[in-house]
Formats: C-alpha cells, structure tokens, sequence
C-alpha cells in the first residue's frame, strides 16, 4: 500500500514557477507509475503528467505542454512537477497518484489506484 503526500503549492503571480512535490512511502516505490491530475473549482478532474517508473516516458496535457515537466528521484522516493509560466488558469487542487507497473503507462485517472490529498496552487493575474 503506496501512501502519497503533496507540497510546494501556493499563491503565485501570473508568469511565476512552483514546483510541486510527491513523497511516496509504503511500497517500492520505483516500481510505480507516478501521475498528476488536477481539479479546479466545477471542473472535472483533468490530467496534466505522468511518468513511468524509471523516468521515461513522460506525458502531459495539452494544456501544460511545454510549461510544465515532470521527473522523479527513486532514491528519495519523490516525484516532481516543475510549472513554469503559470497562468491564472493553472489554479486548482493538484493531486499526485499512482499506480503498480504493468508495462503501460496511462493518462486515465481510473488506473491510478493510489490518490494524494491534494496541495491547492492558486496564480493570480
């Protein structure tokens, strides 16, 4: 059992960097396909990175493309999401989740078995 916790969020300026963090424990870690969603106030649950256990292949959405990059240190048992070049529309709870290796890297929320509690980001205009 995979227990995930997030930092880094916060109040940012349009334009500014946050870099969010996911501290996994419980289980091996390295073995596990690590994701970020992210939920904004009456929107659904949006799918912005992943990356498979060993660091590649990455993912994003197409709405972070090219502004945000995720990566991860197995030895810390940490994965990272770098967001560069936030916009107001970033604002949301994001959320890091997981899920055992089969091989396959998914960018379905219901594959993820393994949920954060979330760490609000918040970029004001």
């Amino acid at each position: 059992q995979v227990q995930l916790v997030e930092s880094g969020g916060g109040l940012v300026q349009a334009g500014g960097s946050l870099r969010l963090s996911c501290a996994a424990s419980g289980g091996t870690f390295s073995r596990y396909v690590t994701g970020w969603f992210r939920r904004a106030p009456e929107n659904e649950r949006e799918f912005v990175a992943t990356i498979s256990w060993s660091g590649a292949p990455t993912y994003y959405g197409d709405s972070v493309k090219g502004r945000f990059a995720i990566s991860r240190d197995n030895r810390k048992n940490t994965v990272y999401l770098q967001m560069n070049s936030l916009k107001p529309e970033d604002t949301a709870v994001y959320y890091c989740a997981a899920y055992r290796s089969s091989g396959i890297v998914y960018t379905t929320a219901s594959r993820y078995a393994y949920w954060g509690q979330g760490t609000q980001v918040t970029v004001s205009s």
